[in-house]
This record gives structure tokens, sequence and C-alpha cells, in this order.
């Protein structure tokens, strides 16, 4: 039976790349946005979704990490690491020099500030929902504009690369992650992916918290903080540590963790993905 994977489109996107790279035979199921490619999951129309939640530029994608903590029941089961090559494009036939708007996702627009800075100065950056997206309204645009994107967009919409490589940074890679209904069994290289927050604010209670790891000699391999939106200075605090949930040590840690916070939430367990 062909599996059914929403993601992130249209057609064109780092996350239909993501998507292929993961499962080459799925059926690929585009959406306009991240929440919407996590209902098409809770609704049945998909029975997997793939999100885009961390980049090695710009950090984490807080769209992902926020409906991770208040709005899904999904669980993480996996994760794809995919090395991000941004291409820049125009309509065919049109003279860079005159380019006056130059669009794409925030994050690849980031990902590509200085490049931009430095040879277009004079062109405003403009945000679209996805790569993709941002080429189509690149060739619909009255003004001479320009667009970044994946080259296969370039390839969909006819559209002319006059750049490869454009990133800042030459090792951008963006993780995605895998969302279903249960989290992987147990590989034996492993992580495990968290929330917690804490009822109240008390000198060394996160000290606490993370000591629940150090002791048990559980690596971290990633931890932040997010608003938890319900008053200034509360947070909920994201942790990946190395390990699944289910094997003695840290599903020992997690027990002692949950009696030290308010409220505690596992993502899921899945495989490390390995490079290639």
């Amino acid at each position: 039976m062909v599996k059914r994977l929403s993601y992130l489109g249209p057609a064109g996107t780092y996350s239909e790349q993501a998507a292929f790279l993961y499962d080459s035979q799925a059926e690929l199921l585009p959406f306009p946005t991240i929440p919407a490619v996590c209902r098409a999951v809770s609704d049945g129309v998909a029975d997997e979704g793939i999100v885009p939640i961390e980049n090695s530029i710009e950090g984490s994608v807080v769209y992902t990490l926020d409906y991770l903590i208040s709005e899904s029941d999904l669980s993480i089961f996996n994760e794809v690491v995919l090395p991000i090559d941004h291409c820049l494009m125009i309509r065919p036939g049109a003279n860079p020099r005159d380019v006056r708007i130059i669009y794409s996702h925030p994050q690849s627009l980031a990902q590509c500030r200085h490049f931009l800075e430095s040879n277009f100065p004079g062109a405003e950056p403009m945000a679209s929902l996805s790569n993709s997206a941002a080429v189509s309204h690149m060739m619909e645009s009255a003004e001479t504009a320009a667009a970044i994107a994946p080259q296969r967009a370039a390839e969909l919409y006819g559209a002319e690369i006059i750049g490869r490589g454009i990133q800042d940074v030459t090792n951008n890679v963006t993780r995605f992650v895998l969302l279903g209904w249960q989290d992987h069994e147990p590989t034996g290289s492993d992580k495990t992916s968290l929330c917690f927050t804490f009822a109240e604010d008390a000198p060394g209670s996160l000290y606490s918290a993370l000591g629940v790891f150090a002791t048990r000699n559980i690596n971290l391999v990633k931890i932040e903080s997010r608003p938890t939106k319900e008053s200034l200075g509360r947070y909920n605090f994201l942790v990946d540590c190395e390990g699944h949930r289910e094997n003695g040590l840290l599903k020992e840690a997690l027990s002692v963790l949950q009696g030290q916070v308010s409220d505690l939430k596992v993502f899921g367990s899945y495989p490390r993905w390995r490079m290639a």
C-alpha cells in the first residue's frame, strides 16, 4: 500500500525534497501551511506528515515547535536532514540589474542576507509562504523581481537560474521531522524530543531538571525555550536528548522529571539521521 505523505507545498519546496528523500515511493500531498500538514495526518487525509523543525543557520522553525507544544497529539517518529542549496532565479530574459523585489520564504531570505545586501542592496525582500510560491509570485510580479528557491522550482515554473549556492554559509542543512500517531521502536541509535514547564519560577528549577539527565550520563543535543503565551516570563523548555524513552536510564529520567515540572510532553523517540 502506497503511503500518503503530507508536506509543506506546493511542489518545488525543500519540504518536497525532504519528503522524496524520506520515501521516494510515497504519494506526496502538498498543503499550504505547517498546521495544515499536521492536520492532514490528524484528520486521516495523510498517513504521515513531514515538517521543518530546525535550520543550521537560522535555528528552530517556531511554527512547528509551537504546534507540537500546544496543538498536536501527533508523535515524532523519524527525522530527515536535508542539505540546502539556494538558487537565485528571474523571469527568462529579465535583466538582473532591474530587480526591485526578491521573493522567498522568510527563513531562506535570512539565510541569504549577506548575499542580498552585497548584490542587491536596493531590492526589497518579500516573504512568501514557501520557496515554490515565491517563484510563482516572482513570475507574476508587475515589477522586475527575483526569487530564492530550489532548482526544482525553477524547472516547474520555467524560471532562469542566475545564481547557485547563494546561502551565506555553505554548510546549510535543515532538519525535518516525520509526524504520525506513534513514535519509533528503539533502534539503538535514537533521539527523544520533549518539552516541560514549571508552575512557578524558582531558583535552581531548571538546574535540577537538567540534572536529571546529567546524573544519568544522558547527553542533551539541544535545549531552548519558547514562551508559554500565558504570561510574561513563563517558558516551555524544549530538549532533544540521546536515547529512546522506553530504554532504562532515559525512561527513569523522564519519570523523575515528571515529578519536578508542572507539565511534561514527550514529542517522540526516533532514529538519529545519519548523513550519507
